[in-house]
């Protein structure tokens, strides 16, 4: 994935992560800084690994949809 990709992917992950409950950002915390839980959930987007920027993109957006599907019911 190029610079531009990753940066991209990188901003769309923060921007779906501050829609999201504290605990489910508090969840992928644990997925990607499993050894520092308190660091600032922006800082855990910017030290990902460029591979793993895919999967947490779609993890995001699966969550924006359940948490969006539940609000309805």
């Amino acid at each position: 994935m190029n610079e531009q990709l990753q940066n991209y992917a990188r901003e769309e992950i923060k921007k779906g992560l501050v829609l999201l409950p504290e605990s489910w950002q508090h969840t992928f915390k644990r997925m990607y800084s499993f050894d520092n839980l308190t660091k600032n959930i922006n800082d855990v987007v910017d030290d990902m690994p460029q591979d793993k920027l895919d999967w947490a993109m779609q993890q995001v957006k699966s969550s924006l949809r359940k948490q969006k599907d539940s609000e309805i019911k």
